[in-house]
Parts: structure tokens; C-alpha cells; sequence
């Protein structure tokens, strides 16, 4: 389910309230100087979400680096800025996380560096979003990063894309202008297949359309940056029917068992000798006790009879909880199994194609020898190919050899062992991965399976393969 709004003809009545309590994650992204921080900042300010002591030292800063004008003294920028370099170069490096509420839900925020050497962080903070909110000044337009980070977005199926064309206070609230950057957007989204892309005029400066809706652009009747960001729908979202929109994943980060003398209550000793659980984070999905469930590698198949969180029992946990599940079976499970809904797991494979975001600066070549990281499993991989490379300009894949920095590109990849591989369009969480050097650790490359390869048996989905010989 999403929410489309006609920007032109949207009323306060097509708002949908969101449920209370829930959490958005959202990321802000563009090119160099486009104000995403300044955006990020003024609604961070505008919907009183900065404590006093922070407001009155970056009003102070301010005021002593000449800070004036209708924005009331602030640079809204260095509410998110906060490193020492960004603060002196005057742009963004790293990621900065930011956390807020208002009365309809609580929000986490990635604010995304906007220069080319920094695409990687783009990815990272864009990688868990809800929704990417893409800032483009409206006196440039689309340009080249623009297109890079929605490439990136298209890619990652990021579920929602709004688009805040900013500074527009500077072009004196003309809308033939907004509207010409609005049109340019849309056919660049549409070249990329982003289905639904909201766009917004706002000015980060002087806020509006913000957190408020701005009388100074009559011409634009949609609802504000904030207003959107409250009604959007998040990724765990479950549908109509109360039930979750992906099927149940558990990586088992540990294995849980009683260690050393513990001293419990006479009746609960049994229980607690016997006590195994496999605790991780639910990647997506929903699972109660009760449910039949597959495990990986392995192939085998229990039921689950208790769901602990923290201490208490629970009837039934949801994505993105943190839980331990018990079993019915004594099976052979570890850290980097995965614990499925049964019935739902893919057809086991050792190869795969994959779209790759390249991220460092040493260069991908065909032959190279990685780790990947599904989940909490790490397997040896080898780079059997690289296939293409999106050429930025034109939006399309050319022949490629090699992957450079910040290049997104494809490639065939050869497992040293069998795994459940899934689509990144049918599982955002179990479909992605990471490229990890085998010597120094460092992350190479952030990867989403388009297909697997021939499986070499089949799982226990009802779209499962035929088996074939290892």
C-alpha cells in the first residue's frame, strides 16, 4: 500500500494519519550545495526537536561567522555538521544520524554527503530508508549527482521518493520554473522505473513548505515535507489483514544456552537446563508461536513454541525486533543460519548476478577473490565476471570489464558453498549483501542479488527448482 498524492491537486483531506508510534527512517540526498543539511536542519528546528543548549551554541556560532538574513540568525547546516572538517569546509563527509518525534511517529534521519567521493555514505545511509528525500537547487536542475544518487535509489527500491526542489525563495517563487524542474524529474524517474516520485518546491532557509504549508506559493497545493513524512507507509508495514508483506527471515546472530551456576527459582530449574534459543534480529516478516519454520543450511524443519524478548514471552514478533525463538526440534543451528517461514525459502545456489556499488578506490577486476556478507553469513566468493557498468549520462548499461570507485555496475559472482539466495526485489533485506576484502576487512562494495543462479537443490518455496547435482 502507498500513499499518491497529486501535487497539484492535493487537499489537507487526502492526508492519511499514520499510525501513533510508528518509526520512519528517511535519508537526504543530492548534490554538493543543494542544502540538504540546511533542509535537514530547519526541520529539525521548525518542529522543536533541538534542545535549548544546542540552539543557543549554534546561534552562537552563527552570529559569529556574520549569519543573518530571513533564516533568523542560524545555520541550520551545522545542527547536522558535525565534524570538525565539515564544519570548516562548509560540506557534508559522513553520515549524520539524527532522532525525532512528533505527536504522529518517530523518525530517524540519515543526512547524505552530496560529493562524488562520497557516494558510499549516500548508499549507507539510503540502504535501510523508508523514504530518500532528493534535493536539487531549483535554479541548477537535475544534474549529474542527481542522476547518480537516483540511480542509487531506483537500484536499492528505496519504497518511497520524494523530491524537495529547494531555494526556491531565489527564484522569487516562480512556478514556471518549478515546474520545469519538476518535468525533468519525472522523466529522468521514469527512465530509471521509479514508479512514484512526490516533488515539492520548498526553501530550506526560510522554510517553506517545510514543516508548514507557505502562502507564498499558492500555485502549489500539496502538503508539506513533514506532513508527507508522517502519512508515508514504512517498509514493515503489515497490509490490510494484519499480515506482514514479506515473508518471516531470522538470521541467528547467537545461540543462546544457561552458562555456568545460575541460581533460578526450584520450579523453573528443569526448563532452564533444557533452555536453547537462536537469537537475532527479524530481517522481515512476522512469526507466532505455533508456526512451522525451515532453517538453513541444513534444510531442516521445526516449530516454534516460544518467542522471547528482553526477558518477557511473546505471542508473536514482528520485523525489525530483536528476539529469540525456541524450537520444538534439537537441530544443527548456528550464528549465520536463517530461520524462514516454512514453505517459503528459494532454491539453494552457489552462483549469483548481482548489481554492485562499487566503494573503493582499488579497482573490481574479474578473477578477484571476496567475502560476502548475507545477513550474519560470511562465505569465500569469487568475482567470476563483471558484465556492465551505468553509464550516468545516458542512464544506460554498457560493456564493462572492471568496476572503479563509486561506478555501479554488474557482475557474476561464484559461492564457495550452497546458500537460500533471494531476489533484492522480492526480499529488500535477505536480497542485499556486502563485498568485503578477505585480508584487510574493509567493505568494498554494497550488493543486490538480480538473480540467482541454477540451483543445486531446491528449496521449500512452492516456486522452488527442480534438484540438480552439486
Amino acid at each position: 500500500m502507498t500513499l499518491t498524492i497529486d501535487t497539484q491537486a492535493s487537499t489537507e483531506n487526502d492526508i492519511v494519519a499514520a499510525p501513533e508510534g510508528t518509526l520512519f527512517r528517511f535519508a537526504t540526498a543530492g548534490s554538493v550545495d543543494d542544502g540538504k543539511s540546511t533542509l535537514v536542519g530547519r526541520l529539525l528546528h521548525d518542529s522543536k526537536a533541538i534542545l535549548a543548549d544546542q540552539l543557543e551554541a549554534v546561534t552562537r556560532t552563527s552570529t559569529e561567522r556574520g549569519f543573518g538574513g530571513e533564516s533568523g540568525g542560524i545555520d541550520f547546516a551545522l545542527l547536522t555538521d558535525g565534524l570538525r572538517a565539515e564544519r570548516e569546509q562548509g560540506i557534508t563527509i559522513d553520515v549524520a544520524y539524527r532522532y525525532f518525534a512528533t505527536p504522529a511517529r518517530s523518525f530517524i534521519l540519515a543526512d547524505c554527503p552530496g560529493h562524488v567521493q562520497y557516494t558510499r555514505n549516500m548508499v549507507t545511509g539510503a540502504t535501510t530508508a523508508d523514504a530518500v528525500i532528493m534535493l536539487i537547487d531549483a535554479r541548477k536542475g537535475v544534474l549529474e549527482q542527481t542522476r547518480r544518487h537516483l540511480s542509487v535509489v531506483a537500484l536499492l527500491r528505496v519504497p518511497h521518493v520524494i523530491v524537495a526542489v529547494n531555494k526556491i525563495d531565489l527564484l522569487d517563487y516562480d512556478e514556471a520554473a518549478y515546474r520545469e524542474v519538476e518535468a525533468s524529474v519525472r522523466l529522468v524517474t521514469a527512465e530509471l522505473g521509479i514508479a512514484e516520485v512526490l516533488v515539492i518546491p520548498v526553501s530550506a532557509l526560510v522554510g517553506d513548505n517545510v514543516v508548514d504549508r507557505s502562502e507564498r506559493t499558492p500555485w502549489y497545493a500539496g502538503p508539506s515535507l513533514l506532513e508527507l513524512l508522517e502519512t508515508l507507509t514504512v517498509i514493515d508495514d503489515l497490509d490490510e489483514r494484519g499480515q506482514a508483506t514479506e515473508a518471516f527471515r531470522l538470521p541467528v546472530q547467537l545461540v543462546l544456552r544457561p552458562q555456568g551456576a545460575v541460581v533460578v527459582a526450584p520450579e523453573l530449574a528443569d526448563s532452564y537446563r533444557d533452555y536453547r534459543a537462536y537469537a537475532g534480529q527479524v530481517a522481515s516478516g512476522s512469526i507466532r508461536v505455533g508456526d512451522p519454520v525451515s532453517v538453513e543450511p541444513g534444510g531442516g524443519t521445526s516449530t516454534v513454541t516460544g518467542i522471547d524478548f528482553a526477558g518477557v514471552a511473546l505471542e508473536e514478533a514482528f520485523a525489525p525486533q530483536s528476539v529469540a525463538l525456541r524450537l520444538a526440534d534439537d537441530l544443527d543451528i548456528a550464528r549465520g543460519a536463517v530461520i524462514a517461514a516454512a514453505g517459503t525459502l528459494p532454491p539453494i545456489t552457489r552462483t549469483l548476478t548481482a548489481d554492485l556499488f562499487w566503494l573503493d578506490p582499488r579497482p573490481l577486476a574479474p578473477g578477484a577473490r571476496v567475502l560476502l556478507k548475507f545477513g550474519t553469513t560470511v562465505v569465500q566468493a569469487l568475482i567470476s565476471a563483471v558484465t556492465g557498468r551505468l553509464d550516468l549520462s545516458t542512464l544506460a548499461v554498457e560493456p564493462a570489464t572492471a568496476l572503479a570507485v563509486n561506478d555501479i555496475g554488474q557482475a557474476s559472482i561464484r559461492l564457495s558453498r550452497d546458500l537460500p539466495v533471494e531476489r533484492y526485489t522480492q526480499n529488500r533485506r535477505s536480497g542485499a549483501f556486502l563485498v568485503i576484502h578477505p585480508q584487510d576487512g574493509a567493505t568494498l562494495a554494497a550488493g543486490i542479488v538480480t538473480a540467482p543462479g541454477e540451483p543445486t537443490r531446491a528449496g521449500d518455496g512452492s516456486g522452488a527448482g527442480s534438484e540438480v547435482s552439486p
